[in-house]
């Protein structure tokens, strides 16, 4: 007999199979030697009370053979024959679930990523962390896998209608990561295990037939009457194809600019920026255990906070236990910080994004402010507004740090207290910081907002507002600021044929399994079109 069964254990019962069958026998009112076994559909943490509690549900087998987890059956093509061929613009989650998709439906994926390989990309993180040396095309935001595969690789999302979130996380585990991302609430697969993960999806790419081309930069569009028909890469060759889908991230600000002077539809698109803060994660702990020290059985604690201050959504972005905070600029002279984490989470700090939504309006009212003189250059409807905004702040927290990407930084309460920290804490920043008013790098309004959601916060959660906490600038790079647009039923951009925008560059995801979804979705369309001779 097989048996879905719901539990609430202890952390140290939920860690021991012994206890989880002992719980199910008694759920079940058979004897523990009638638990033949089990395999966990749920988990998730309920840490509400002053006890923390593990929730499992649980598939258990009783008096018959244990199974195994039902998986998706993937049927890959191989094509290296194919007559239909796609171009993939980036080689991040929507760029290489597209190629997989792709070779399911038998079309030969060619991916093109401006970036290097996972492992020489490497070498280009270390030259940022340790020298303050930024390479344009090579840095967390560029290359193999995109923002994610060095900047954590959480997997949730709420992003359901896009397609199948199971489906996205079977060939996770299909590639190399463990099994227990199909049932955590909050799956998670750790920046030191994704490189492998990615890897081995370019492996199996290429040996299907398909293509992958590192530090290959798309740099013009060929297209005649409004029919795309080919692609030129490092301003000297041409590759034609079928269909092209542009996958190139959030911070492809030159493929912005590429489409606007191609008279190619873009929009300006609403985001959000502020900063990163960071606490002790023993005392992140504390606050959402309840203890005095986490239960060895229980993760690192982590949180999501939410306020509207004067008007504006302030709230928690990407939230890191366990992690550290890195330098994630794509040019010389701009700073840009994002969070990551290890698999195991274990590290001694704790940081999210703490951002303020951005509108266009507030871009006009701050470039105004700045300039007044630039009055007649500001344009409501200048699509690349926001994106320009973006620049200029993370500018102005570059100048601020004083260079090599060191970053400014404040204790929280003396942010609150428009003060200047004496002296900073500990951080896992590695090019370091350097104690700043923060009111000389973020705009007037996404300063007071995010001081006052800081209070607020800690009001929900006693002992977050402290000094023991550092704010670090700026984290400006949460989704795209510039949306391609596209047809809602064809997915293709209304304006040229054969153009598919995709992913958080596009403004259609935000993050690793809602871009996935994304990329699965457009080779989804293309797939139809080439069946019935229309590609």
């Amino acid at each position: 007999m097989q048996q879905q069964i719901s539990l609430r254990l202890l952390p140290s019962q939920a860690a021991d199979t012994i206890s989880v069958i002992e719980q199910i026998a008694a759920s079940a009112a058979v004897p523990v030697s009638a638990v033949t076994g089990f395999y966990i559909h749920k988990q998730s943490i309920d840490a509400r009370s002053k006890q923390a509690w593990v929730n499992l549900t649980v598939q258990a087998f009783i008096n018959e053979p244990v199974q195994q987890r039902e998986q998706i059956e993937f049927t890959f093509s191989n094509v290296n024959n194919a007559s239909k061929r796609v171009i993939i613009v980036g080689a991040g989650p929507a760029g290489l679930f597209a190629a997989l998709r792709l070779l399911e439906l038998g079309i030969k994926p060619i991916v093109i990523e401006r970036g290097k390989d996972v492992r020489a990309r490497r070498r280009d993180l270390a030259a940022l962390n340790k020298e303050g040396e930024v390479n344009p095309e090579s840095n967390y935001c560029f290359g193999e896998g995109g923002a994610g595969t060095y900047s954590d690789g959480k997997l949730y999302t709420r992003s359901s209608k896009r397609g199948s979130i199971d489906r996205i996380l079977q060939l996770f585990v299909r590639f190399g990561a463990e099994e227990k991302i199909l049932y955590q609430s909050h799956p998670h697969i750790g920046t030191n295990k994704l490189p492998h993960i990615i890897t081995a999806m370019r492996e199996f790419i290429i040996s299907s037939g398909g293509e992958i081309h590192f530090e290959t930069k798309l740099t013009n569009f060929i297209v005649e009457n409004n029919v795309l028909k080919a692609v030129e890469v490092n301003h000297q060759s041409t590759l034609h194809a079928d269909a092209v889908i542009l996958a190139t991230g959030h911070s492809a600000r030159d493929i912005f600019e590429l489409l606007q002077q191609n008279n190619i539809l873009i929009e300006a698109k609403p985001f959000a920026l502020g900063v990163r803060a960071e606490h002790p994660q023993a005392l992140i702990d504390s606050i959402q255990y309840r203890c005095a020290v986490r239960d060895e059985f229980l993760p690192p604690a982590s949180y999501s906070l939410v306020e509207q201050v004067q008007g504006k959504g302030v709230f928690s972005f990407c939230m890191c236990p366990g992690g550290i905070i890195a330098p994630a600029a794509t040019s010389p002279g701009e700073l840009v910080v994002n969070g990551w984490s290890p698999s195991k989470r274990n590290n001694a700090f704790a940081n999210s994004g703490m951002v303020v939504t951005i509108e266009v309006k507030d871009a006009v009212e701050y470039f105004k402010k700045q300039n007044p003189k630039t009055n007649s250059q500001i344009s409501e409807d200048d699509p690349l507004l926001l994106m320009k905004f973006q620049q200029a702040i993370e500018q102005r927290a570059f100048a601020a740090g004083g260079g090599k990407f060191v970053a400014p930084a404040q204790r929280m309460v003396d942010m609150f207290d428009k003060k200047t920290s004496a002296s900073l804490p500990e951080c896992s920043y590695l090019p370091g910081i350097s104690s700043t008013d923060l009111r000389t790098v973020l705009p007037g309004f996404v300063y007071d907002d995010l001081r006052l959601g800081f209070k607020a916060f800690g009001q929900k959660m006693r002992g977050y507002f402290t000094n023991e906490a550092v704010i670090v600038a700026t984290e400006s790079r949460t989704s795209s600021p510039v949306r391609i647009p596209r047809d809602q039923e064809t997915l293709q951009h209304p304006q040229i044929k054969n153009l598919y925008p995709c992913g958080e560059g596009a403004g259609y995801a935000g993050g690793i399994v809602s871009a996935a979804m994304d990329g699965e979705r457009i080779a989804n369309i293309i797939g139809q079109l080439a069946n019935h001779s229309s590609l």
